[in-house]
């Protein structure tokens, strides 16, 4: 379903009130658009895109160039169409090596009916994980300027990923961090950051929203001590897909072993399964 600009415009705008509202809020990760309906249906304010959720429900494992920018954009085309929230995407590394790439990365996520989206500093290259700083900052430039072209307010979260690389410099990621808000990204972002005090670090470094990934460590922290901490914005990253993966392994996992079916009686309902997903995401 194509949106409207109108309807674009206001999830748009929705999206970038929730950043400078009193509370901090998750935004939810959807693989597909059955979870987009449910997540909806839930009551979050936001929805995301996972490059791993949706690598995990094609059966690929999640990594740079495994799932390309037209797979991408078409899951999260289903997504938009499946909800009345606003959608930001995981665009990876911007599926491109250059500024022109990364810019019509952009320009295509907005046709999409995307009204965000993040680019990362990874390069995909195991021998050098990590754009170096000052590609790494025009690379970011690139996308905020393509943003601001277009007829929307789109939010470009910008990501520094020396945590998820092996690379735990946290003067480094602070360094990229404020170099990207610079640069005009309007969200920052280091995934995999070790604990609280890394987290208060961050966002006291700089003045722009911080999205903080709940994994790991922080996962244990609770959505209103994360807020405590300066973050603006939650994301759960692939940790739902995860979840339901591990579920169904489990349920699987008990009929092979034992020949019980007591699993399944944790499985949503039929008839509900059913109506939310019949239930129009965009009224």
């Amino acid at each position: 379903m194509q949106l409207s600009l109108e309807d674009q415009r206001r999830r748009a705008l929705a999206f970038r009130e929730l950043h400078t509202g009193p509370d901090v809020f998750v935004v939810a990760n959807a693989w597909d658009a059955g979870t987009a309906r449910l997540l909806t249906g839930l009551g979050f304010a936001a929805l995301a895109t996972t490059s791993a959720g949706l690598a995990f429900s094609l059966g690929r494992p999640d990594g740079a160039g495994l799932v390309d920018r037209a797979e991408a954009l078409a899951n999260a085309r289903a997504i938009v169409g499946a909800t009345h929230l606003p959608v930001s995407a995981d665009l990876e590394s911007g599926f491109g090596p250059d500024a022109e790439a990364i810019a019509a990365t952009i320009e295509l996520a907005a046709e999409a009916g995307l009204v965000g989206g993040s680019i990362e500093d990874a390069t995909g290259d195991e021998q050098a994980p990590i754009h170096p700083f000052e590609v790494a900052v025009e690379r970011v430039r690139a996308a905020v300027a393509a943003a601001r072209r277009l007829d929307l307010p789109f939010t470009v979260t910008a990501r520094a990923e020396n945590f998820l690389h092996g690379r735990p410099d946290l003067a480094d990621t602070v360094r990229r961090l404020q170099a990207f808000e610079a640069a005009g990204a309007d969200v920052l972002f280091a995934p995999g950051l070790p604990d609280a005090e890394a987290v208060r670090t961050v966002c006291a470094a700089v003045s722009r929203p911080v999205n903080v990934l709940a994994a790991g460590p922080l996962a244990e922290l609770t959505v209103s001590q994360l807020g405590e901490l300066g973050a603006r914005r939650i994301s759960i990253g692939s940790g739902f897909s995860r979840v339901a993966l591990g579920a169904a392994r489990r349920a699987a996992d008990a009929v092979l072993r034992t020949g019980s079916f007591a699993a399944l009686a944790e499985a949503l309902p039929f008839g509900d399964a059913n109506a939310l997903m019949a239930v129009p995401g965009t009224d």
